[in-house]
């Protein structure tokens, strides 16, 4: 099993949900969706306030993560890559990480059948 996680712009959050659940019908996968802030390479847009300019701390943006079997990991990141890309600075990241166990708290179930 892997985790999944992609930071993304979050006018791509609903073509993203809209492209895995049609993708992955036959074999539904989750996503768990965050609202974070960060800063890296992207600056946030300038604002002004009272005439000064002001430019963010942070930038917003959608954490979206995935628990899935080690098979769907390349087609989920594909898919995100491209819907995601634009090739301007922001457009995102994408982590995977080996996960050693899951277990569906109300029944139990452990490894691939609690996800």
């Amino acid at each position: 099993m892997k985790k999944i996680e992609a930071i993304i712009r979050q006018e791509k959050l609903e073509d993203i949900k809209e492209a895995i659940q049609q993708k992955f019908e036959e074999q539904p996968t989750g996503m768990t969706v965050s609202q974070v802030l960060g800063f890296g390479h992207q600056k946030g847009m300038k604002d002004y306030v009272r005439g000064q300019a002001v430019i963010p701390a942070f930038v917003s943006k959608v954490m979206i993560s995935f628990l899935v079997e080690d098979q769907q990991v390349d087609p989920i990141c594909q898919l995100i890559v491209d819907i995601c890309q634009t090739g301007a600075v922001g457009d995102g990241k994408i982590f995977i990480y080996p996960v050693e166990e899951a277990i569906r708290i109300r029944t139990g179930e452990r490894g691939a059948a609690a996800i």
